[in-house]
């Protein structure tokens, strides 16, 4: 049985004065945004209510998955201390849905790879809208949550 894969223990993340002093950045696909603006106010909301400064937030549309990891590797120029990309791709007739899914993560691993700042992966690769629904903020909680959970983490090694 599937869960809620938002809940967190909050007491194993930094102190609210460390957070505060720390930028982060979100890009977030306006493709499937009823799933992906879901996710990136999951992970605003996230940052805020453990101390990061709404000032220090980024949010940066781009027009779909595939544009996520050039942007991303626009904004490892701008220290931020991590930085997440938010997807959503839906199988559809065509093998599309492939070419995109690899292309996200191949560009993600190598962005991750130069280890210059953690790029954190929250893109949903789903078979139907429902499941992507369900993962941003319905019955299985919000992968966008999940994001900034992971970049505060690794932001914070």
């Amino acid at each position: 049985m599937t869960t809620d894969l938002s809940k967190y223990d909050a007491n194993a993340l930094p102190k609210p004065e460390v957070l505060a002093g720390q930028r982060y950045a979100i890009v977030v696909a306006d493709w499937n945004p009823e799933a992906t603006y879901a996710m990136a106010q999951g992970a605003v909301d996230t940052f805020i209510k453990h101390g990061v400064h709404e000032e220090n937030i980024l949010v940066q549309h781009v027009p779909g998955t595939v544009e996520l990891t050039y942007a991303a590797a626009r904004l490892l120029e701008q220290n931020y201390n991590a930085i997440i990309v938010i997807g959503c791709v839906v199988q559809g007739d065509t093998p599309h849905f492939d070419y995109v899914c690899q292309s996200v993560t191949q560009g993600v691993s190598t962005l991750n790879a130069k280890g210059i700042t953690p790029v954190i992966f929250s893109v949903l690769t789903t078979l139907n809208m429902q499941q992507a629904l369900d993962r941003a903020g319905g019955k299985l909680g919000n992968k966008g949550i999940e994001g900034a959970v992971t970049a505060i983490h690794m932001a914070n090694l």
